[in-house]
């Protein structure tokens, strides 16, 4: 959820050929809180100072105090900084598997290990101030390698009670070679994809996909494909199924998160190659995964008896409805390992997204589970937009980015800040801020008093409709009423008119996002008609939505849909 913020007055550029003029709206993280700082006087923020993140009570840093090369050791330095009293706070430290701890830290558990590496953690007690722990790390492999750290109040779940920080670095071989900073961007394949007989790692370069660019027309996500340049019984075809790794906040906690493997769908991919020994580098055939498993099959004919050398790459992109980009714009590509003098057909098998990719690959795959019900009548995201005239969905997101978390009518993108994507629920409650911008054809309404909000408390009425929106976007899509932060964290918002702890009426985003989902599946039979009815006439609240516009479009707002709104404390 998010406060909704008027920098500067400017034209917003066209959304599908509609033009609209409005000021740029930012509409920023999700959930920006539950409760008030105590005393409002909180001031805790990310290290970088545009970041949208909301103000907190706490804070963590972590440094290291030089860069180790495989078979050195390092001190990783946590720095805890609180400013109001915290009975339960809850510390986690994860290292890649490039790093394992070393000897013992005074305070924290005995590490765990997995495939994402080792996670330790330690319950504070804190007191304004800043609480320091250290430990010895060693790096034991050569590679990109991420140290996270976390706080969080166990007792109070929300952003503005919880602090996250990383390090990124580049583990060398050798003493003095490892560097600040990861290149992930475009990377070869996860090690779990090990080269078989005749496989080797890709040496070629491939070339460089073209950026994404404002799509007047975009393709949707069909059902597995693939071109070739003919057809004949000496086709050579590549296969396999591609799938990601990743740590989930859904089914987690604030001292782990659970471990996911799964297909990612309708992937943008291309077969690379040398039909001879002596011939440049060619794009041979393209496609796209399966639906809900991953397959791919891509084929080519050569003009002799097999190809000299071919590969797969996979790109962070649905056709052209929506992708994901790092901080200078360019999609995320995993390429597999190179295949030499290859003929009739060959199975890769499972081929894994790169480790270092894995949070842009989760937040691609999770606009999967949208996009397949996002109640449009066309094959854009929106009825608003006609079918050869859809734009796109670009979410943008690197490793240890702060710049997050909102979306912006600027330019009508999502910025996840480092750990968001592990949060489904974060990465979809941002695509409903863009599906409204794109429902309402570029118009925003006049939000105020949104700055901050709580999900739980009073704002107002038009702060309430348009988070409230997002959230029920989210709670829809997953078929419940608990929102996930990224750093494991959830709270429940199911509520009716007996529920403490969440005001009454419709200035507050938990009642209208709970009384959306509720008219939609126990009303509306989906929620299709409600976003056509959305794309044709616009709201600035909720009671605009229901008393206005509901019975204009033959949509209840009798007294089964009334109901349902006294249910929620919300009464017209």
């Amino acid at each position: 959820m998010s406060r909704i913020r008027v920098t500067k007055p400017v034209a917003l550029t066209a959304l599908a050929g509609v033009g609209a003029c409005l000021a740029i709206v930012v509409v920023p993280s999700a959930f920006a809180g539950t409760t008030t700082p105590a005393g409002g006087t909180c001031t805790i923020r990310p290290a970088e100072k545009h970041s949208e993140a909301p103000l907190s009570c706490l804070g963590v840093t972590a440094s290291l105090d030089h860069l180790p090369a495989v078979g050195e050791q390092a001190t990783l330095t946590v720095d805890v900084r609180a400013q109001t009293d915290v009975k339960h706070a809850g510390l986690s430290i994860q290292l890649p598997p490039a790093l394992r701890m070393t000897g013992k830290a005074s305070g924290l558990a005995a590490p765990t290990t997995d495939t994402f590496g080792q996670r330790t953690s330690r319950t504070l007690a804190l007191t304004p101030g800043t609480r320091t722990v250290k430990l010895k790390v060693k790096a034991v492999a050569a590679g990109p390698a991420q140290i996270q750290a976390d706080i969080s109040d166990i007792d109070r779940p929300d952003p503005r009670r919880a602090g996250h920080d990383s390090v990124e670095l580049t583990v060398g071989r050798s003493e003095g070679s490892s560097d600040k900073g990861v290149a992930v961007t475009k990377a070869d394949a996860s090690p779990a994809h090990r080269p078989g007989a005749g496989i080797r790692p890709a040496r070629p370069v491939t070339p460089k996909a073209p950026a994404p660019g404002h799509a007047s027309t975009a393709s949707a996500p069909t059902s597995p494909r693939a071109t070739a340049a003919a057809t004949s019984s000496a086709q050579v075809c590549v296969g396999g199924a591609f799938r990601n790794r990743f740590q989930s906040a859904e089914g987690g906690s604030w001292n782990g998160k659970a471990n996911r493997d799964e297909p990612v769908s309708n992937v943008n991919i291309t077969l690379w190659g040398k039909p001879t020994a002596n011939s440049g580098t060619q794009k041979l055939a393209t496609g796209m995964t399966g639906n809900g498993n991953g397959k791919f099959n891509l084929c080519y004919t050569p003009s002799t008896s097999a190809i000299s050398q071919a590969w797969v790459e996979f790109q962070t992109q649905a056709g052209r409805m929506w992708s994901v980009v790092d901080g200078s714009g360019r999609r995320y590509a995993t390429a597999t390992y190179s295949l030499n003098n290859i003929s009739g057909n060959t199975n890769l098998g499972n081929v894994y997204a790169n480790e270092g990719q894995s949070r842009a690959w989760h937040a691609f795959d999770t606009l999967n589970k949208l996009w397949w019900n996002r109640g449009s009548t066309t094959t854009c995201w929106a009825t608003s937009q006609q079918d050869g005239h859809c734009t796109p969905i670009t979410v943008q997101w690197y490793p240890g980015s702060t710049d997050g978390t909102y979306w912006t009518t600027n330019d009508d993108k999502i910025h996840l800040a480092d750990n968001d994507p592990d949060s489904e629920h974060t990465t979809v409650h941002e695509a409903g801020h863009a599906l409204m911008g794109k429902l309402y054809k570029g118009w925003w309404p006049n939000v105020s008093n949104c700055s901050p909000h709580y999900v739980n408390r009073t704002s107002s009425t038009s702060c309430g409709w348009t988070e409230g929106f997002a959230n029920a976007v989210a709670f829809h899509t997953f078929n419940d009423t608990t929102y996930y932060w990224g750093n494991g964290s959830s709270m429940n918002l199911a509520n009716d008119r007996s529920t403490n702890g969440i005001d009454s009426g419709d200035a507050c985003e938990a009642r209208v996002a709970t009384a959306l989902v509720d008219l939609w599946s126990q009303v509306d039979g989906g929620w299709t008609k409600s976003n056509t009815m959305m794309s044709r006439t616009w709201q600035s609240s909720f009671r605009e939505y229901f008393v206005n516009d509901r019975p204009d479009y033959g949509l209840d707002s009798g007294t089964t849909a009334r109901n349902i709104l006294y249910n929620h404390t919300i009464q017209y």
